[in-house]
């Protein structure tokens, strides 16, 4: 008896990403032109071009926004103006990336889409110092938050004071969770971080908030990613192979606030996002932990990390801290005993790309990463250094603001 077929099933059936601070004889690498590259490098991985897109969803840049910026892209690659087009700009945040891969299943699902790219790309490493700090801080500002300056990095530092004090968080664990994907990162050939760091060095660094050094922050950089989905049609009518890429099996997406109020016991856990996203994303898949092989979690700063595996069910609640100490331990130890054959990925299959605190974070483009690292170890091409065995399932969490927007995402290589 022949299989159901579903008629617009969808597929993430190829990739594209930019260099992380390219080099450019132009004065300054644009975030447009970072978006273009990236989703020329998409179309020609999977050997289609711009006319077969009817889909475009962009996330917006900081360092050089536009108006509607998903009009803008499409209009400086040619594909407006132009009929039966959907072109659509999402704005969550760091979520962005796994926003706008939900949002391209629903455009083939119920709007008529058969081609969709989501695009994310920024130079931020371009700004100065100053002008980046000015930016950041506008983001997520607020006279009623009461953070000083950098905004960011203190709303997450007030976070981790706070799991400190109420579910005895230590700031080694807090360390441990950059030097945990500094040891990842260092196994990727495109990552910024090339040498594993000690939670010693990351302590002694320079502090930019009470419990949060600069080796806890996500790490500035330049570049551009893209994804494309298609629809089983699509594939149909292309001649593609109908098991091309990755499923889209399931999705969340939740809000908290825009800022951590001044007392976060005054919220208590209404402020966190994530777990209600995943929840929604397990269910809507009939899945759960223990069926996922690969997980892409946003880390922008250690807490982040930390509060995802609880979200995701990796550890219980309040036990985040001291999970991610015990496997960056045994990892140590087992690059010890056997650095040639031990594979970190054994012991914690999580942003084995090095996530935002070592592979790089070009602002809201880095959970773009965290999809493509997905991408490649369910197609069995992340290569011996970070292969996971016999992945067939993947979870990506994307986050913005300060715990302000969540949105998580499944996929399946079935």
């Amino acid at each position: 008896m022949p299989p159901i077929r579903i008629p617009r099933s969808v597929r993430l059936i190829a990739t594209g990403m930019t260099p992380l601070n390219p080099r450019s004889t132009a004065a300054k690498v644009s975030p447009s032109n970072l978006m273009q590259q990236a989703l020329r490098l998409a179309l020609d991985n999977a050997g289609l071009g711009l006319r077969d897109l009817n889909g475009l969803i962009a996330v917006p840049s900081l360092a050089d926004t536009h108006f509607m910026e998903a009009h803008y892209l499409a209009t400086q690659v040619g594909m407006l103006p132009g009929k039966s087009k959907i072109v659509r700009t999402v704005d969550t945040g760091g979520a962005g990336p796994v926003t706008g891969l939900l949002e391209a299943k629903r455009m083939i699902m119920y709007e008529g889409a058969d081609l969709v790219a989501v695009v994310a790309g920024d130079a931020v490493k371009n700004l100065t110092g100053e002008e980046f700090l000015k930016r950041a801080d506008q983001t997520c500002n607020h006279p009623a938050a009461e953070l000083p300056s950098p905004v960011i990095p203190s709303g997450y530092d007030r976070i981790a004071q706070y799991q400190m004090k109420n579910f005895g968080i230590t700031r080694e664990q807090l360390a441990a969770s950059s030097a945990l994907m500094s040891i990842m990162a260092s196994r990727h050939p495109s990552a910024l971080t090339r040498k594993p760091r000690t939670i010693e060095e990351i302590l002694s660094a320079r502090h930019v908030a009470p419990v949060t050094s600069v080796l806890e922050c996500a790490r500035r950089a330049d570049g551009g990613a893209a994804l494309l989905l298609a629809s089983s049609n699509f594939l149909e009518r292309k001649g593609i192979a109908r098991d091309t890429g990755v499923v889209v099996i399931g999705g969340g997406e939740a809000s908290g606030p825009l800022f951590p109020p001044k007392s976060i016991d005054d919220m208590n856990e209404d402020m966190f996002s994530c777990e209600e996203a995943a929840g929604v994303a397990y269910e809507e898949a009939q899945l759960g932990p223990r069926d996922i092989d690969f997980f892409g979690l946003y880390d922008c700063f250690p807490i982040c990390l930390i509060r995802a595996v609880e979200a995701v069910g990796l550890a219980p609640k309040g036990h985040g801290g001291a999970y991610v100490e015990e496997k960056y331990h045994q990892i140590l130890d087992g690059l010890k005993r056997d650095p040639e054959g031990f594979h970190p990925q054994d012991v914690f299959p999580v942003n084995t790309h090095g996530g935002l605190l070592a592979f790089g974070a070009p602002w809201e483009v880095p959970a773009m990463y965290n999809i493509i690292e997905a991408f490649a170890q369910l197609t069995n091409r992340a290569g011996p250094e970070r292969q996971i065995r016999n992945a067939r399932r993947a979870l990506v969490y994307g986050n913005g603001g300060i715990f302000s927007a969540s949105a998580v995402a499944l996929l399946s290589r079935l």
